[in-house]
């Protein structure tokens, strides 16, 4: 069986998603297509709208058949981190192609672009260095494409993770073949919603929190969920506000990620909600991503070791299949490179530590979601 990967979210899944899981299985030629998701905290440093049970059964009810969490400390990562993650797992999945959206409106190659990233990764890492160290990663590599590879420069957010998706494919000894979807309709965060339209997850969210319609836009699995419970950082602000408030500074300065005195800015402001306490701490320098997973590890008590050691133990955790995704699972059960999780026991709860406490988190707002001893969802 022929297999095309799939990086997702799914915040919420929505009909473009099942256009991008129909044309992966259409231009990759697959017979089955295994979709990567993040679980129930997302990598711009969000909890997901609805959890990750309900947004696998809609994607298994809509063009999918495999998913498999991308754990925390994968998912809730910079750009090249969640492609590392993600890319790892597809590979040990198997997959012989990979096809990502992307803003892109010009013809781009894709896999020439990773093989240059790991042929000139001297050049790359010198350049990186010799920019300003008042700049943003994001900056510092925008730079850097822009003067060693300028063809790839300037590009929008989903451009942007594909080109990481792409430089880490490179690094296999077998990469997949890479199928881009140009985008159709509202760009990444376009905001507005038109009727015979694809719209973006960010419009389909404000839409849902202003509690206007979206039956047009979300198959009438994902509408249903979106009506049960809708997820947002304003449920979560006062416990994150008590974090801030019970730690002291040389404790917040463990988190994963606190760096050059970011504790004082967090812990001098006092706001009343999530949305204008992001207000007050953003800067030029530290971008709204960036700050949100910040928070989220500050939300979760998250170190530096923690990241590390669920890292290394990865496994791979089935969400849901089909009947073609449980064929492909038996294909390569005996071949697949990492250890394979149907259900999450005290072993498995172990090794994805952080996962689990991200779980125990998102319950905390949504007691519904539930994981432990929970067996993959068959469509």
């Amino acid at each position: 069986m022929r297999s095309c990967g799939i990086v997702v979210e799914y915040n919420p899944f929505h009909n473009g998603h099942r256009y991008h899981a129909e044309k992966a299985r259409e231009l990759s030629g697959a017979d089955v297509v295994v979709a990567v998701m993040s679980g129930n905290f997302l990598q711009r440093g969000e909890p997901a709208i609805v959890d990750k049970w309900a947004r696998a059964q809609t994607a298994l009810q809509n063009g999918v058949d495999l998913v498999i969490e991308l754990p925390f400390a994968w998912a809730v990562q910079s750009a090249d981190y969640f492609a590392k993650g993600s890319i790892k797992f597809l590979q040990a999945l198997n997959c012989d192609a990979l096809c990502f959206g992307t803003d892109s409106d010009t013809v781009f190659d894709y896999a020439g672009y990773g093989r240059f990233f790991i042929e000139e990764k001297a050049a790359i890492d010198q350049l990186f260095h010799e920019l300003p160290i008042g700049w943003s990663y994001p900056e510092k590599m925008a730079e850097v494409v822009s003067r060693l590879y300028p063809q790839a420069q300037n590009f929008p957010p989903n451009h942007l993770l594909g080109l990481s998706y792409a430089k880490e494919n490179a690094t296999y000894e077998h990469p997949m073949e890479i199928f881009p979807l140009p985008r159709k309709d509202q760009g990444y965060h376009d905001q507005t919603l038109a009727v015979n339209q694809f719209a973006s997850a960010t419009g389909i969210r404000q839409a849902v929190f202003a509690d206007e319609e979206v039956a047009a836009f979300v198959p009438r699995e994902m509408l249903q969920e979106l009506k049960r419970t809708a997820i947002s950082w304003e449920d979560f602000w006062p416990y994150l506000n008590y974090q801030l408030r019970a730690n002291s500074l040389a404790d917040l300065r463990e988190i994963y990620q606190m760096t050059e005195g970011l504790e004082h800015r967090l812990v001098e402001q006092a706001v009343p909600n999530f949305a204008g306490f992001l207000q007050t701490i953003r800067t030029k320098r530290y971008t709204k991503p960036r700050l949100q997973r910040l928070l989220t590890y500050v939300l979760l008590q998250v170190k530096a070791a923690e990241i590390k050691a669920e890292q290394e133990n990865s496994m791979l955790h089935i969400l849901g299949f089909t009947e073609q995704g449980q064929k492909y699972l038996n294909q390569i059960k005996k071949q697949v490179a990492l250890p394979i999780a149907a259900k999450i026991g005290q072993q498995e709860k172990d090794k994805h530590f952080l996962t689990h406490r991200a779980d125990q988190i998102y319950q905390l707002i949504h007691p519904q979601e539930q994981t432990i001893g929970r067996f993959p969802i068959r469509v």
